[in-house]
């Protein structure tokens, strides 16, 4: 094997002789992604991003926080606050038990904390989390609304994605997934071991 530099432009050219099985390795720089915040709002979608998540934590060894913000809204004018504070804070107990249940479902080894915010808007509690926690990654789920849905709701993921202080991977409802859902793992170890009896 020949390393030289191609006189035409400033390019490396690897000369391959046959006796050469494989080029040499590269070294490239290891990714380090301690700490993922996978923000959910109980979701189809949101329960997808969080299995991506899941699996990035095991990949990488990492922290995983999963993260649901109580939406705290104005009320009415004929409600009375205590009513307010009550509705409150049963959302929140509410909100805990689901935390505690997708947290079960997390694959043995991964460290998965919850954590439940309120805040006005979501995308600023998503963010002001990630930069408390000092999150490498956020992993959260797009519900792909368009038209008037989109301009009246907002993107949550789109706003996250302009304002989060780390990389932000977006999973949406529909598309190529390179994490196999339960289902779909259970269909490939049935047909592997069918591969195998014959």
């Amino acid at each position: 094997m020949k390393v030289r530099t191609s006189r035409r432009s400033r390019n490396v050219v690897i000369e391959m002789e046959p006796k050469d099985s494989a080029l040499p390795p590269v070294s490239l720089p290891e990714l380090q992604v301690k700490r993922i915040l996978a923000p959910v709002d109980f979701s189809d979608c949101s329960h997808k991003a969080f299995h991506y998540a899941i699996q990035f934590a095991r990949q990488f060894n990492a922290e995983l926080m999963l993260l649901h913000v109580v939406i705290a809204l104005p009320p009415p004018p004929q409600m009375v606050i205590l009513e307010r504070e009550t509705l409150s804070a049963e959302y929140r107990v509410e909100s805990a038990k689901q935390l505690s249940k997708w947290r079960r479902e997390a694959v043995p080894g991964v460290s998965v904390k919850a954590v439940t915010r309120e805040g006005t808007a979501a995308h600023q509690e998503i963010v002001e989390a990630a930069r408390e926690s000092n999150s490498d990654l956020i992993i959260i789920g797009n519900h792909g609304r368009t038209g008037w849905s989109r301009i009246l709701v907002g993107g949550t993921a789109e706003r996250v994605v302009r304002h989060a202080p780390c990389p932000v991977l977006v999973i949406r409802e529909r598309e190529h997934d390179f994490v196999a859902d339960d289902k779909s793992r259970a269909s490939a170890s049935k047909a592997s071991g069918l591969a195998h009896a014959e």
